[in-house]
């Protein structure tokens, strides 16, 4: 199967390798920068490959080589017209979180998947994690009874270098702030355990240290479920003096769990009321990853290709990555507004945050 790379940034390392582990043919490169291609493919081992193409135009990368699959993982505000265009020309993709910066992009996303019969699949690859799917697995069981509430906290640290980096970062248009970048991976997790349908959602965002930013670097959140489960967000990037957790609870009658490590890799705490010979292995269970990125990106990859063969949906497809969008969207709202937002949200924009602070 034939694969290619646009954009060549902080992830790209992660999605090159999640190709090789699976056996891609890596046709094709893209970056406006080429510094930024050959830093990858050195990094990957790939430097040396001279049969690798390197296009600073995606369109041209596409008619060019028209490869059988395509990450994206360019700034977040290009994802959505970038998926559209490779989309139309039947390419399959994978799109780094989030989909897209707006809920008319993602369903523009969603309409033209359909149209033209491509896979698409959002880059949570967090479902992946060992812990996660363990979870996962046991709230399929109905191991959990009745969930009570649940949250998500993740405890991170950009400083200022991180965004001196990539202008992008931080702002409205092109990235949105601590929720929609650093904590979508968390907020997507708590909304699919807790049963993905919302009925309120009350949001704060602040801006607290980094000042230089259009965008928040602290957001909480509590949402109403409509099973009648709460839930709480905490996500920031205030942290000093660097990445300190990424949890996830689930409180159930029945059963109470805790996610923890660097990236939900770990099970801190597996309670449930019929303990079974597996629970003893699940206990303090931890996956060993080398960054906050995790080792989702290889089985995530070898789903998408798997969807691909079998003519089936991506374990997780773009509507997945709608949700998530459309959550955080929601805290965006409810804290421009200072009330409560219902969802279905309605079309909503990263950009519609503009000069809120």
């Amino acid at each position: 199967m034939k694969y290619a790379l646009i954009g060549c940034g902080r992830i790209s390392a992660n999605h090159i390798k999640a190709a090789k582990d699976n056996n891609l043919e890596i046709t094709a490169v893209c970056d406006v920068m080429p510094g930024n291609m050959e830093q990858v493919l050195e990094k990957s081992g790939l430097g040396m490959d001279t049969g690798i193409k390197r296009y600073a135009s995606y369109k041209e990368m596409v008619v060019m080589e028209h490869p059988d699959l395509v990450s994206i993982a360019t700034e977040s505000g290009l994802h959505a017209g970038i998926a559209c265009y490779c989309i139309e020309h039947g390419i399959n993709v994978i799109i780094e979180k989030p989909i897209a910066m707006s809920l008319k992009d993602a369903d523009r996303i969603i309409e033209l998947s359909e149209e033209y019969n491509v896979k698409v699949c959002a880059c949570h690859q967090n479902r992946f994690n060992i812990a996660v799917q363990k979870t996962r697995e046991a709230l399929e069981q109905g191991r959990f009874g009745k969930i009570s509430h649940g949250s998500v906290h993740v405890r991170w640290n950009r400083d200022r270098s991180y965004y001196i980096q990539a202008p992008w970062r931080g702002t409205w248009e092109n990235d949105g702030g601590a929720l929609m970048n650093q904590c979508i991976h968390g907020i997507d997790l708590l909304r699919w355990m807790m049963g993905d349908e919302i009925e309120e959602v009350y949001g704060v965002i602040k801006q607290q240290f980094h000042n230089y930013l259009e965008a928040e670097d602290l957001g909480m959140a509590v949402i109403k479920f409509k099973n009648g489960s709460i839930g709480t967000i905490e996500g920031t990037t205030n942290v000093f003096p660097k990445n300190f957790e990424e949890t996830l609870y689930l409180f159930g009658e029945k059963g109470t769990v805790k996610l923890g490590g660097k990236s939900v890799n770990s099970i801190d705490v597996w309670d449930f009321a019929d303990e079974i010979g597996s629970d003893i292995g699940n206990k303090g269970l931890e996956e060993i990853t080398g960054n906050v990125y995790g080792n989702g990106h290889t089985p995530l990859f070898a789903d998408m290709v798997s969807a691909i063969e079998n003519s089936r949906k991506p374990y997780v497809d773009a509507y997945a990555g709608r949700r998530a969008v459309e959550l955080v969207l929601a805290v965006y709202k409810s804290a421009k507004t200072g009330q409560p937002v219902k969802l279905p949200l309605g079309n909503f924009a990263s950009t519609d945050m503009e000069g809120v602070f």
